[in-house]
């Protein structure tokens, strides 16, 4: 399939259901091969790439965008030095650290129910304490209702803690275990995919050393019929190029099994990719939402003190998660250029 065709073949997928992959985390294959005389192109871990030398134009996929399914063709080298990841792995990290990041929400609103749980008993108990309960007058009645006011205000707390497990943190793990199932789901198609491809381009090495090893024997039964000749030489002339025939033919049919499979690896590296994406999009939705409703009730709960939540206010509306993939995506890109099909 030819970088047109690999093209339109992935806007068919843009625009089709996602259907969920999953990375690979090894490559078998890490050297990179050099470009050879007999086709304008380089494989790097068993990816097919045009040269730099003669790289036809690539328009990208969302042109529009700033989309995973641009940007993470390559492979790059593992920061802890144990080879190289996925550019797909790269993307599916950065969901699990988002999973890591939900989780710690969680726990962090955990805490702040307890906080306002151990508030309100203190205020409760305090508004129970008989200090000054003897005071007369206009003055004994205004210190009464001070002391009412705390068990009322404790009520809020309690009130306020009860909302916060119900609408904030119950919803950020519930989301959170789904996403999990969503991640594992994604854990599994892209690898066999990827592992594929490395078996079907170790099978086309070994069928062009096989087609070089019968042009080389070809060639050396040429020469002695030159040199000398018999029917028996003529005979194994013809027995070395039906193998060379074969040798080629077996080649061309190694190399259309590797096609397909980058062509099929291709695919399902797009949808799998704007599959993320959708997921971290509803991820960062779903907390900015639950986070908004966090303010809310904290509104509720001290109307005096509403200027500490309106900086947290404008920064929740300030949250894009379109934006915010553009600068990780700039931060974070392995490489834009897709793949291309060997050529022989």
């Amino acid at each position: 399939m030819r970088e047109g065709c690999q093209s339109n073949r992935a806007r068919a997928t843009l625009n089709s259901s996602a259907s969920v992959c999953v990375c690979v985390r090894e490559c078998t294959c890490t050297c990179e091969l050099p470009v050879n005389t007999r086709s304008n192109h380089r494989c790097i871990n068993c990816v097919t790439f045009p040269s730099p030398a003669c790289m036809p134009e690539q328009q990208l996929l969302k042109p529009s965008e700033w989309s995973y399914c641009d940007y993470f063709w390559a492979d790059k080298k593992d920061p802890q030095g144990n080879g190289c990841i996925t550019g797909f792995e790269v993307l599916l990290q950065k969901q699990l650290k988002g999973k890591q990041m939900q989780k710690e929400m969680a726990e962090f609103i955990r805490e702040r129910i307890k906080i306002e749980e151990e508030y309100a008993k203190n205020l409760s108990k305090l508004s129970q304490i008989p200090l000054a309960s003897q005071e007369e007058g206009t003055l004994g009645e205004a210190w009464a209702q001070l002391k009412k006011s705390l068990a009322d205000e404790a009520e809020v707390h309690l009130k306020f803690s009860s909302k916060l497990q119900s609408e904030v943190e119950k919803p950020f793990l519930t989301f959170r275990e789904n996403f999990k199932k969503d991640m594992k789901r994604l854990d599994h198609h892209i690898a066999d995919l990827r592992k594929q491809m490395v078996g079907r381009y170790a099978a086309v090495e070994k069928a062009r050393k096989a087609l070089s090893d019968r042009q080389k024997e070809l060639e050396l039964k040429t020469q002695q019929l030159e040199i000398k000749l018999s029917n028996k030489i003529e005979e194994d002339i013809k027995k070395a190029r039906r193998k060379s025939t074969q040798a080629g033919d077996d080649l061309m049919r190694c190399v259309d099994l590797y096609n397909q499979s980058q062509s099929k690896w291709f695919e399902e590296m797009v949808t799998t990719s704007l599959e993320l994406e959708r997921l971290e999009v509803e991820r960062v939705e779903m907390i900015r939402q639950h986070l908004c409703q966090y303010t809310t009730l904290r509104h509720e709960t001290d109307m005096f003190n509403q200027s500490t939540m309106e900086p947290v206010d404008q920064l929740l509306q300030c949250v894009d998660p379109t934006k915010d993939r553009e600068t990780w995506v700039r931060e974070n890109k392995t490489g834009e250029i897709r793949p291309v099909d060997i050529e022989i």
